[in-house]
């Protein structure tokens, strides 16, 4: 009995011990399935990234063009303002790199519809455009939460960028 015993035991050490190697492996092939991904990621940014020109450039969504005024619409800049400090300012800062980049002359290096776009259609914005793909990397992929706006406020918020860009 006793020596029966012993072999059950045994054999359940050995059994456990060989359930966590699996459990293991497969842990770092999911880490390494990831290295890859984000080098690859990585890779796509860099070399398309440089074939766009940015103010060409509308992004990927709903927003096919927009006719802007040439005045700021300051109702409409202090609306935008509101929700980007409720809902983008966990991760956006105007003047400087937080988690996502700075928000400071972004009119300037981008079309309007490629910021709308982006506001309104993060997810595939950094599956299918270059310049989303090049700052997702630079962001330590940090991928952008989609907050669910409408286009009347994802519109107001680039009031607010249009606004803070002409007065800094």
């Amino acid at each position: 009995m006793k020596l029966t015993f012993k072999f059950l035991s045994v054999f359940l050490i050995l059994l456990a011990f060989s359930c966590g190697e699996k459990e293991e492996k497969e842990k770092i092939k999911l880490t390494d399935t990831n290295k890859e991904v984000q080098k690859k990621t990585v890779e796509e940014a860099v070399s398309t990234t440089a074939e766009v020109d940015n103010m060409d450039n509308k992004g990927v969504g709903p927003i096919t063009s927009l006719s802007i005024e040439p005045g700021i619409n300051q109702e409409m800049a202090s609306r935008g303002q509101e929700l980007f400090k409720n809902l983008c300012s966990a991760c956006h800062k105007m003047d400087k790199k937080f988690v996502g980049p700075a928000v400071a002359g972004v009119t300037e290096r981008r079309s309007p519809e490629w910021i709308m776009n982006m506001i309104l259609n993060p997810e595939q914005m950094i599956k299918e455009d270059p310049i989303a793909k090049k700052l997702l990397v630079e962001s330590n992929m940090a991928v952008m939460a989609n907050q669910n706006l409408s286009e009347e406020e994802a519109r107001a918020i680039l009031e607010y960028f249009r606004k803070y860009d002409q007065e800094n």
